[in-house]
């Protein structure tokens, strides 16, 4: 490709400003002091930061008209190397910004020192101007996919310490992973358990908690954390179901979080949503991890109820109701929009049939705890087959 006859001028006096030493000392210099965030790096890297630029921008101005044509790899990783050592986009592009203006002003002062006419020069200038623009979007993109690529992999990190410590609890030499993540090892954490399994929205929801504190990721396919702190009333919205454990030591978490996946069950079976305790669901947790006994009770306790007919099903609802209003017949009664009098029929015949100890149909009985407790997961497993 022929290139017009300002380009040739202008790249020779874009090659003469590389090869200076004094110019590129300027540029680290400008760069340096625009930028505090670049000023933080050694000379000799911002130094090899501005050859590579000078050197990929010059190869693109003398070879192609185009700087679209041209593939600014070296741009890119320069600016994939800065995302990697936490410089931030913006002191970047003004090190950059800095660094170009010296370019500029070298070849105008070289330019007129040549005799090369004014109008030609601008032109020159102009054209280089697409070229530095071309080079700057090429250091962005490249800054951007570090970025990414970084947030991958730290995200990654962070759901395998999770998911270890979760698992098996601190474990010797996981002490410099849990300080990364900004985790005590003497500190006492609340355990978090969403039903969030879509990743955009957990990546959504990792945003708005991560200025809680504590650390969340995806453990077994849902969003969990663990948080210093109570989370705050906006967290979440009020659709996501969460369960919260009491803040523990960190060798406590295993257990916890195992009772917060069973609770977390629990609560989505009972059709709740928003935030819950575990202490909250305490008895419906414990009540679920126990499936073999619950079966034993329903099909010993209830043996001569048939799950087929109506009417037997009918008057466990309403002893389950019963039980479910303290064993009061008056608001079980209202509860269920029946007289009183047939919540006492339906209470003599279900004793009749299965054998309920006697104080259940007495008007100010009541069953002992662990007898009502007996009965109640008994009635509640048989419905629910």
């Amino acid at each position: 490709m022929v290139l017009p006859e300002r380009l040739v001028s202008l790249g020779a006096l874009l090659c003469d400003i590389a090869a200076d030493e004094r110019i590129v000392d300027e540029m680290v210099e400008a760069a340096r002091a625009s930028s505090a965030e670049v000023a933080r790096l050694p000379w000799a890297e911002n130094r090899r930061h501005v050859a590579a630029l000078l050197a990929a921008g010059l190869a693109s101005f003398e070879l192609l008209a185009d700087p679209t044509e041209r593939d600014f790899a070296e741009a890119r990783r320069l600016g994939a190397d800065r995302a990697a050592q936490g410089v931030p986009m913006t002191g970047l592009l003004r090190g950059v910004e800095a660094g170009r203006r010296v370019v500029v002003e070298a070849a105008l002062d070289r330019g007129r020192a040549v005799g090369i006419p004014d109008a030609a020069l601008l032109a020159g200038l102009l054209d280089l101007d697409r070229y530095a623009g071309a080079l700057e979007r090429a250091l962005i993109d490249g800054y951007h996919a570090a970025e990414r690529d970084l947030a991958r992999t730290d995200q990654d990190a962070r759901n395998r310490m999770l998911r270890r410590l979760l698992a098996d609890g601190p474990t010797a030499g996981c002490r410099e992973d849990l300080l990364r993540f900004g985790l005590r090892p003497d500190g006492r954490y609340h355990c978090v358990v969403t039903d969030l399994t879509d990743p955009a929205r957990i990546r959504a929801a990792e945003r708005r908690l991560s200025r809680c504190g504590g650390v969340f990721g995806t453990v077994d396919d849902r969003l969990t954390g663990l948080s210093p702190r109570r989370l705050p009333g906006d967290a979440l919205d009020a659709t996501t179901l969460v369960v919260v454990a009491p803040a523990r030591p960190l060798d406590r978490l295993p257990a916890l979080h195992a009772l917060c996946v069973t609770a977390l069950h629990v609560a989505a079976g009972a059709g709740l949503r928003g935030r819950h305790t575990l202490v909250e669901l305490a008895g419906e947790t414990a009540l679920a991890a126990q499936p073999v006994l619950a079966d034993l009770l329903g099909t010993t306790l209830l043996a001569a109820l048939d799950p087929a007919d109506g009417f037997h099903r009918q008057l466990a609802s309403t002893a389950l109701a019963y039980l479910d209003h303290g064993q009061r017949l008056d608001q079980t009664a209202a509860a269920l929009h029946l007289h009183p009098n047939t919540v006492r029929y339906r209470m003599r015949r279900l004793r009749e049939l299965v054998g309920m100890p006697p104080l259940l149909a007495e008007p100010d009985g009541r069953w002992p705890v662990l007898v009502t407790l007996r009965w109640w997961w008994a009635l509640r497993t048989w419905l629910a087959e």
